[in-house]
């Protein structure tokens, strides 16, 4: 069964594309401001799940730090990644949102959200812009991985698992904007891998992004202090390769080891360290804001008949988990030696030492790594293996910290995506056409 709509002649492609997630939205509208008509697949009851989600505690839409730092932030893909944000970056996101009645502010820290702090508002308004421009959303369209050439090669056929019994669906063009493997639950179980393997695409295995890592703390670290803060600390990481992370900010320590703002700030290194040589050593500065000699001067002075927690309270400012952490994994004869030793004592709270054994497993991560090779796309995102399929956001293997860069790169890849399809499409019709007038007549 075709369900796909015929434009009339001299109109665009018939487009088919498959996630209803941020990029394959923007990807909609880009192509619809170019006039194709656009059919879009997605397994969740409605669109923008996951979107929803991550906007339940306040929409994080983009970042307003300076470009030249926010191009950085996506490491060593930050090249081709700002060829991305060269068509919708961060301010350009927000002009966009104006566009669609949503109103924007810079948050203390930079990050840019929604006047009304919510995904909602937007979400409704874009789909709304996007149903009147012509956009026709299918839902509880799970896509089975079939994708074949029509018998007479001009376009693509796809499979999907429906409600109703499995369907097929035809289209000029294919853009999958599938997402990783984060969130499971709301689609992006990275189901898609291993078709797009058997299709001949490079994709480089899924791995977890911005998520936490296992330590091996004490029953007693993790029993009493689970779930607590680490405020105002500082994460320095030096890998293999010299590879040097030093920011300061907050974490987490959770049950399982460390999470938080700040170590997902680092996973991509901490994750890639841990990959090339097993558990990876981080030091962590608990009083950032003092020097290790002042701190040493301090702790020199007499304790009296001050117990040694409320000397550390007193002359370090060092009390609950980051007093505990201090004297994790030391015995009664370590620490006593330890706290006689005012510069050795300074040493430990500016970096002190700890092991992260492995990520947490991808499903428990914000985001993931890995996915289709950039190599594998030219510049407009279409598969160098498959001429007239697209790929955009969290299925490109690229990653970023939380703080607005992954939505951003996100949109902007569906956006480039959406371009480059209907600039391919544009090009090979010039070409069928100008075949026809130059073919010999019979």
């Amino acid at each position: 069964m075709d369900e796909m709509c015929k434009p009339a002649a001299g109109q665009g492609p018939r487009v088919a594309i498959v996630g209803a997630g941020p990029a394959g939205l923007m990807a909609a509208q880009a192509l619809l401001d170019a006039g194709a008509a656009v059919d879009l697949y997605d397994a969740m009851p409605s669109a923008g799940r996951k979107f929803l989600l991550a906007g339940k505690g306040g929409l994080n839409l983009t970042h307003a730090e300076p470009a030249e730092a926010f191009r950085s932030r996506y490491g060593e893909r930050a090249e081709a990644v700002g060829r991305w944000l060269d068509r919708l970056d961060a301010q350009g996101l927000r002009d966009w949102a104006a566009q669609l009645g949503i109103d924007t502010f810079v948050g203390s820290s930079g990050k840019v959200f929604p006047a009304e702090m919510k995904a909602a508002p937007l979400l409704r308004a874009w789909l709304h812009r996007l149903r009147a421009a012509g956009l026709r959303l299918h839902m509880r369209q799970r896509w089975n991985g079939a994708l074949a050439h029509t018998p007479d090669r001009s376009g693509w056929t796809l499979g999907f698992h429906t409600p109703a019994g499995p369907q097929t669906v035809s289209a000029d063009a294919v853009l999958l904007a599938l997402g990783g493997a984060s969130w499971p639950r709301l689609g992006s179980d990275g189901a898609w891998q291993p078709w797009l393997r058997a299709a001949g695409v490079d994709v480089a295995p899924l791995v977890s992004a911005n998520c936490g890592f296992e330590v091996a703390w004490s029953a007693h670290l993790r029993d009493k202090f689970a779930g607590s803060p680490l405020k105002g600390v500082r994460l320095v990481h030096v890998d293999a390769r010299g590879r040097r992370f030093d920011r300061p900010g907050e974490a987490l320590l959770s049950a399982y080891g460390l999470e938080g703002a700040l170590v997902y700030a680092a996973s991509a290194q901490l994750r890639e360290a841990i990959a090339a040589g097993g558990p990876t050593r981080v030091a962590l500065d608990l009083l950032p804001q003092r020097s290790e000699a002042d701190l040493r001067a301090a702790l020199s002075r007499g304790r009296g008949a001050r117990s040694w927690s409320n000397h550390l309270r007193e002359q370090a400012g060092l009390h609950g988990v980051k007093a505990a952490l201090l004297r994790e994994g030391l015995d009664a004869p370590a620490w006593s030696a330890l706290v006689a030793d005012p510069a050795a004592l300074a040493a430990r709270i500016k970096a002190l030492p700890i092991v992260l054994q492995a990520p947490r497993p991808i499903d428990e991560a914000i985001s993931s790594a890995g996915g289709v090779r950039l190599e594998a796309l030219d510049e407009r995102l279409m598969l160098r293996a498959l001429p007239g399929v697209f790929c955009a956001g969290e299925m490109l293997d690229w990653e970023a910290p939380t703080g607005g860069y992954l939505l951003t790169a996100c949109l902007a890849s569906g956006r480039v995506a959406g371009e480059g399809l209907a600039a391919w499409w544009a090009q090979r019709s010039a070409a069928t056409r100008a075949a026809v007038v130059t073919a010999p007549a019979a």
